[in-house]
């Protein structure tokens, strides 16, 4: 079982995004993701939060919102548990990251972009303010089998 964390960084009408492309051997490779990763010993969702966007953006944030978990179910993978948050304040410059290339996408064009079938759900569900939400995503490999939020089965 593995813990970790996403974010994105909301200025206007837009999200910073990481297109993951640098790294090998990457489950999320090619693919457009929020800010985040695995947590370290000892961490809980707010420090590896930090940690994480400190490493790769430069920045600090200072102003954030816990959103949701999201349980990942894969074929291929150990179930991960994914603490999902945004953030519309922080300081500092961003950075070169090494794990892939940042840039700010508008909300209308993300869907549009190479993402796995599931974060578009939640993507929709912090678009339209979902209250604190609890996400199942089931995969097949690379693809959605299943998508419960709340207890309850999501059409696909």
């Amino acid at each position: 079982m593995l813990q970790s964390t996403l974010c994105y960084l909301e200025r206007g009408d837009a999200y910073l995004m990481l297109h993951r492309v640098k790294k090998e051997h990457d489950a999320n490779r090619d693919k457009w993701i929020g800010i985040g990763g695995k947590f370290e010993d000892k961490e809980s969702p707010e420090d590896c939060l930090l940690r994480e966007c400190r490493e790769e953006t430069g920045l600090t944030l200072t102003d954030y919102r816990y959103r949701g978990l999201v349980t990942f179910v894969n074929t291929e993978w150990p179930t991960e548990y994914m603490h999902l948050f945004t953030a519309t304040g922080w300081t500092g410059e961003p950075h070169v990251c090494d794990e892939g290339d940042l840039a700010w996408i508008k909300k209308a064009e993300l869907l549009t972009l190479p993402m796995w079938e599931g974060d578009q759900i939640f993507l929709r569900l912090l678009d339209s303010d979902e209250p604190f939400f609890s996400l199942k995503l089931c995969y097949d490999g690379d693809r959605l089998e299943s998508a419960v939020l709340n207890g309850k089965q999501v059409e696909l």
